[in-house]
């Protein structure tokens, strides 16, 4: 079996250049690839289009990249928790793409699986549907969505073994499994990283055909986006 193990994130990132297209899983900042990210940030690549849910917080996740103008463009469907993230979408600092929710998940599966494309009901009659090719299947209309084309996704899981196989915690399963296998090179960062074998197969969330590079992170920080608490009688 096929070894996916890579020594480090800087290993893991060879190929990053600017002017790529990223795809970050993660829904708010529940299983995102930390690691990654701050990698990333630290090597202070340019020009990035970022296919993500949403964009982070100001000081967490992909808001780091957008507060060191490393990101040219977003395509997203949920972005108001960012305040950077709005004035530079407002200033036209930044190029921004929303997508409905599922359209944005479908288009990462289409990618995952080799279609070219999609049809889809959502955002038909609506400006999600300007200049884009519709049908009409069984007397309803769908609009013609294009798979997305990214040169990385970086995924993160809670568990996986050396040959890329993938288990996810809770809901930061969200748009990671989608997500691996939809571009050129997918890297999964875990927290726990074992021996091919170690997994039950019927707990795997996500084979590791999908996976080209897996490592062990570190330094999880897991913050919690909108913290409620019940308030003292």
């Amino acid at each position: 079996m096929i070894n996916k193990k890579v020594a480090n994130i800087t290993e893991a990132l060879e190929g990053v250049s600017d002017n790529m297209t990223f795809m970050f899983g993660g829904f708010g900042l529940s299983g995102i690839p930390e690691n990654a990210i701050a990698h990333l940030v630290k090597r202070n690549v340019k020009g990035l289009t970022c296919i993500s849910n949403n964009a982070g917080v100001d000081d967490f996740g992909l808001g780091l990249l957008l507060h060191q103008k490393q990101i040219k463009k977003m395509v997203s469907s949920y972005v108001g928790e960012n305040d950077e993230f709005e004035r530079q979408m407002l200033s036209g600092e930044l190029d921004v793409e929303l997508i409905p929710q599922g359209t944005l998940a479908e288009r990462c599966r289409a990618a995952q699986a080799g279609f070219p494309a999609i049809y889809t009901p959502a955002g038909y009659g609506t400006e999600v549907a300007e200049g884009k090719e519709t049908r009409e299947f069984n007397g309803k209309m769908y609009v013609l969505e294009h798979a997305f084309k990214a040169d990385f996704a970086f995924v993160k899981a809670w568990k996986g073994d050396t040959a890329g196989n993938l288990i996810f915690k809770g809901t930061a399963r969200n748009f990671n499994p989608v997500m691996c296998g939809a571009a050129k090179i997918t890297v999964a960062e875990v927290e726990e990283l074992v021996p091919v074998g170690a997994l039950d197969p019927n707990q795997i969330h996500v084979p590791g055909i999908f996976v080209q590079r897996i490592f062990e992170g570190e330094k999880y920080e897991k913050r919690i986006e909108q913290l409620t608490v019940r308030q003292k009688a």
